[in-house]
């Protein structure tokens, strides 16, 4: 594995999968240091091969200190293993900044499993924060420090845009941004699906959905109006979009994507509990 920096890391990973590797590349990007970020992994395998590639220090499952002493704890594994957090990293995030990425594991679950951490911040980023442009909303136990605040906006800056929020509104950005990105692919496929039945090739089709969807998207970002707004200068009185839009609106599709995001919101309460 690769040896440890001699100066202690100041932010370590405990988990290597695909969301800590976007936020540690993301941070890698943003100028920090490759040596001041450490990561460890269940077997050591993934966390090995992630700082052989990016040059980070790397943690032995088996280390007396997993968090490498580092100041800043991501908690970034799968959420049912929070109920399994070893004593030994619970210990290690004392007086320490634990910042939890778990879907659906409150403030309270990180209080509990982490009791004398100094402050305990939850977060919920989606998927594009692969490619740094992901959605992070998050919400602090308590006021955080400058020096706290800053760390963790940067860090959620890496990877996108972020969202401050109270934990009460937390699945519900879950549900909106969180979950989203799923809805937004199922989307695509179905308009691309829709022009394959129409008569399109598959190729093309797919192409024709993927760069639509993204166009548009941009399109948004750069408006200064509303989604409704684009919408109707796209529409024509009594034209092919109108007849489009109004199947949609005859098919209810506000209502069943206010359903598909409250299952996803419910889903999130269950598991929360």
């Amino acid at each position: 594995m690769t040896a440890f920096a001699t100066a202690r890391p100041s932010i370590a990973f405990i988990g290597a999968g695909r969301m800590a590797t976007a936020m540690i590349e993301g941070l890698i990007a943003a100028g920090t240091a490759s040596a001041t970020i450490a990561v460890t992994s269940a077997r050591g395998d993934s966390a090995a091969a992630l700082a052989t590639r990016l040059g980070i220090v790397a943690v032995p499952p088996t280390a007396a200190n997993p968090t490498a002493g580092a100041d800043i704890i991501v908690i970034a594994y799968k959420p049912q293993h929070l109920a399994a957090t070893t004593p030994t990293l619970r210990d290690a995030t004392a007086g320490r900044l634990v910042v939890s990425v778990l879907a659906a594991k409150t403030l309270a679950h990180l209080a509990a499993t982490f009791p004398a951490a100094r402050n305990h911040v939850r977060a919920m980023p989606n998927t594009p924060a692969s490619i740094r442009a992901g959605v992070t909303g998050w919400c602090a136990a308590s006021p955080l420090a400058p020096a706290d605040r800053t760390a963790v906006e940067n860090l959620f800056t890496a990877i996108g845009h972020h969202h401050e929020i109270p934990e009460t509104k937390m699945e519900a950005l879950m549900g909106v941004s969180g979950c989203g990105p799923a809805f937004v692919f199922e989307f695509t496929a179905a308009l691309r699906d829709a022009g394959i039945a129409a008569g399109l090739d598959s190729a093309e089709s797919a192409q024709l959905a993927l760069q639509t969807v993204l166009g548009s998207a941009r399109l948004m970002a750069r408006s200064e109006t509303t989604p409704e707004a684009l919408r109707d200068q796209v529409t024509s009185p009594n034209g092919t979009t109108y007849a489009g839009l109004q199947h949609l609106a005859a098919g209810n599709f506000r209502q069943l994507l206010r359903d598909t995001v409250a299952a996803s919101i419910t889903r999130a309460h269950e598991l929360s509990r």
